[in-house]
């Protein structure tokens, strides 16, 4: 045994093993087992879920960051582009427009007409406001200077431009459907002639492209709400038993007179004639008698017209006539409820448009003698009742130009659609309530035609 052996085996003084490895030597080794490759150990599992998470997390903050960006465009062109529908358009005045079709004809229809000058950003604000298909064809009135967005508020609303149709008191039914027939503003046709006294004369405001047979409906429904309303409101009175009397009335008061301030008068006189059992004797209803619905003789009443039995004619009959001459306006309706008290029983026309009232037979004649009078020295008027406000009065005796043509005020009288010559020099009546079956009631010359 070596020395190094024999050392390697002691003790320690203390008892204790000596430490082997300050005099161990690794044996060298071979050549081969120096070179070879020793093989990496696996990274440990937390690592790998720490790299794992970094990725996700890197891929999520990139979304968000694109979201990010795309939603500061969007909202910044967004912001622009509702500051832009918001600016004043080019439009200079204000113009009444007819817009139909969809969103693009629209567009088109609105930059054309000069009221819009980009219609692309119109079409797209309308899908963004969502109302593409709220938009409504019709007619419309887009103020100077409108915006998209005002121009898109107008189209939304539905509010078309409003047109008057005037009905004047005292038509015929069949004359009303006729001025609703001439009207191009209005659309379709009428089912039937309306009863007669069943319309409400009045102004009606429609857009554009209303239907004739809603107007007809709609004046119809109103007469009936005002009939009922003025029939609730009514003095007792035994002679108007009935709303159809009421309406009966009131349309022989239309027909006789167009001031307004008299109707309530000629109201009274005819009250007092049926209380007193004497015939109305109303020159209107001779003409409907003869003509009915078309409303106008366009001549004088002849002399064997007067007493030519009709159910209309009230110089024949007893009481009312069995329905309406015409349609009666509300103050005509109202007269006839409330006539003033009087003890009226005749008129005759005045020379200024209006009546002279009687209530005995000698200052009737009186009245008419006057008129006459006036008639000579050519100082009447025409009467208020037989003008067409705005139109020239050319009417006379079937067109010959018997009567001056006058050019009469706005808004004065109502367009009344009977005879010319009644209440006129051409009016063998004189507008007068004579009593046919009594000589001594008739003047000479009359009886004499």
């Amino acid at each position: 045994m070596s020395s190094d052996d024999s050392g390697a085996n002691k003790s320690s003084p203390s008892g204790e093993p000596a430490d082997l490895s300050a005099g161990l030597r690794l044996a060298p080794r071979s050549p081969s087992e120096s070179i070879k490759p020793m093989a990496a150990p696996p990274p440990p599992p937390k690592i790998q879920r720490e790299r794992r998470r970094g990725g996700f997390v890197s891929r999520l903050s990139g979304a968000l960051t694109f979201i990010l960006l795309a939603a500061v465009l969007i909202g910044g062109a967004f912001y622009v582009g509702r500051l832009e529908f918001q600016l004043p358009g080019p439009l200079q005045d204000d113009k009444v427009v007819i817009v139909r079709g969809g969103s693009q004809t629209v567009a088109q229809t609105l930059e054309r007409e000069g009221v819009i000058s980009q219609p692309l950003m119109f079409v797209v604000g309308l899908h963004l406001y969502g109302v593409k298909d709220k938009i409504k064809a019709g007619e419309y009135l887009f103020r100077s200077r409108s915006s998209l967005k005002d121009v898109m508020d107008v189209l939304v609303s539905g509010k078309s431009v409003l047109h008057s149709i005037t009905v004047p008191e005292g038509l015929t039914s069949e004359q009303i459907v006729a001025r609703l027939m001439e009207n191009d503003l209005l659309a379709g046709e009428i089912k039937s002639i309306p009863p007669e006294g069943s319309l409400l004369p009045e102004t009606y405001r429609v857009p554009r492209g209303t239907t004739r047979q809603q107007i007809v409906e709609k004046m119809m429904a109103d007469q009936q709400r005002v009939v009922q309303e003025v029939w609730r409101s009514r003095l007792p009175n035994p002679q108007i038993k009935t709303p159809e009397d009421l309406v009966t009335l009131a349309s022989i008061v239309e027909k006789e007179t167009g001031v307004p301030d008299e109707r309530p008068r000629v109201a009274s006189v005819f009250v007092n004639r049926l209380q007193k059992k004497m015939r109305l004797q109303s020159d209107p209803t001779i003409v409907y008698g003869l003509v009915g619905g078309k409303g106008t003789l366009g001549r004088p009443i002849q002399k064997v017209e007067i007493t030519q039995a009709t159910p209309y004619n009230t110089y024949v009959i007893d009481g009312l006539p069995p329905g309406p001459i015409a349609n009666p306006g509300r103050a005509a309706l109202e007269a006839v409820a409330r006539p003033v008290p009087s003890k009226d029983l005749y008129f005759v026309a005045d020379g200024t448009g209006g009546h002279a009232f009687a209530d005995s037979l000698d200052q009737h004649n009186r009245n008419v003698a006057r008129w006459r009078q006036l008639e000579a020295s050519g100082r009447t008027a025409p009467p208020v009742d037989q003008v067409d406000p705005g139109k020239e009065d050319t009417r006379g005796d079937a067109g010959n130009g018997l009567l001056t043509p006058t050019k009469t005020a706005q808004g004065i009288g109502n367009a009344h659609g009977f005879d010319a010559s009644e209440g006129t020099a051409l009016d063998p009546l004189r507008n007068t309530t004579y009593d046919l079956n009594s000589a001594k009631t008739v003047p000479a010359e009359l009886l004499k035609r």
